[in-house]
């Protein structure tokens, strides 16, 4: 159960909680008096096909949510597109992601230094004060580790079967189908055991389909995921376009070098078993083993010096 509010604690409160409310109203007031029409929405109006009220408080939370976030979005055009490209590598590819994150961001900071508040309950300013920075630097920073670590994740999901996934590239390829026609065969064999990878395989494809140039598609490709083998593929089918040399033989050294890699890797991570075992044996292992050796002797010492120690104490 958690106890009662203390009296002092209150204003302070009071203040955190009248600041969200005024920000919030802010965001509101500047997503009402704002022109958040764009020109598809003029022109389904000028047309009579203006959409019903539910796309239009969509759009109002949307707006609503882009001024929020433009608390904590970047200002930078460099790093907006950045931060853009990395929600996109952790999968989030929603036109408005961005606007999203940085939403999350600000109630994060808001919220946690009064939930933090009312659980801790300090007395001290100087403690309330630190509680409110340290809570609120935490829910600002706690969303971008989290972009981090969902990054990692789907890379390595990603990275698991890409080298399977040039193997079937490369015999593709050299069965003689184009290299767009391969990457569509690759991605229905690889729908049902990698469905990330043959998502990204998919979109290439579509990319392509639209008009897109084959290269742009690829250089696409490597932004969404961020891996450094499929920058070298990229630059392997870019070099091999540019210069006219065999894609085929291109492909099946990429994919080779792709292997050798992937067992140094996991040979890198089987030696480091060893380092690791040692560090456990020193801390864990090796005391209790001193105890259950030494400890014994320890004992019959002490029994055999006790009587004369207090023997020669009485004397």
């Amino acid at each position: 159960m958690i106890a009662a509010i203390d009296p002092a604690v209150l204003p302070v409160l009071v203040g955190v909680m009248a600041f969200a409310i005024i920000i919030l109203i802010f965001a509101a007031i500047r997503a009402a008096t704002g022109n958040p029409r764009s020109a598809v929405d003029r022109i389904q109006e000028m047309t009579g096909s203006a959409q019903d009220q539910s796309f239009m408080a969509n759009e109002g939370v949307r707006t609503f949510t882009s001024q929020v976030s433009a608390l904590a979005a970047p200002t930078a055009e460099d790093e907006r597109n950045i931060l853009r490209r990395r929600l996109s590598q952790a999968g989030w590819r929603s036109p408005n992601n961005l606007e999203m994150f940085s939403a999350a961001r600000v109630v994060a900071a808001l919220v946690l230094p009064m939930a933090a508040a009312v659980v801790v309950q300090p007395e001290r300013l100087v403690m309330i004060l630190l509680l409110v920075l340290l809570t609120a630097s935490a829910g600002y920073y706690l969303p971008g580790m989290f972009l981090n670590s969902r990054i990692k994740d789907r890379q390595r999901v990603l990275l698991k079967p890409f080298p399977d996934s040039l193997d079937l590239l490369v015999s593709s390829v050299e069965a003689g189908l184009g290299l767009d026609a391969a990457f569509k065969r690759v991605a229905d064999e690889m729908e049902s055991a990698a469905p990330e990878l043959a998502t990204e395989l998919q979109l290439v494809n579509h990319e392509v389909s639209a008009g897109i140039p084959r290269i742009d598609a690829l250089r696409h490709l490597d932004q969404r995921t961020g891996l450094e083998e499929v920058a070298a593929l990229v630059n392997v089918l870019t070099q091999a376009e540019r210069f006219g040399t065999s894609v085929a033989r291109a492909l099946r050294i990429h994919s080779d070098m792709v292997r050798t890699k992937r067992m140094l890797a996991a040979e890198e991570q089987a030696a480091k078993v060893s380092p690791k075992l040692t560090v456990a044996m020193i801390l864990f292992i090796l005391p209790c083993l001193i105890i259950i050796l030494i400890g014994p002797a320890i004992i019959n010492v002490i029994r055999i010096l006790m009587p004369a120690m207090s023997g020669g104490s009485s004397g």
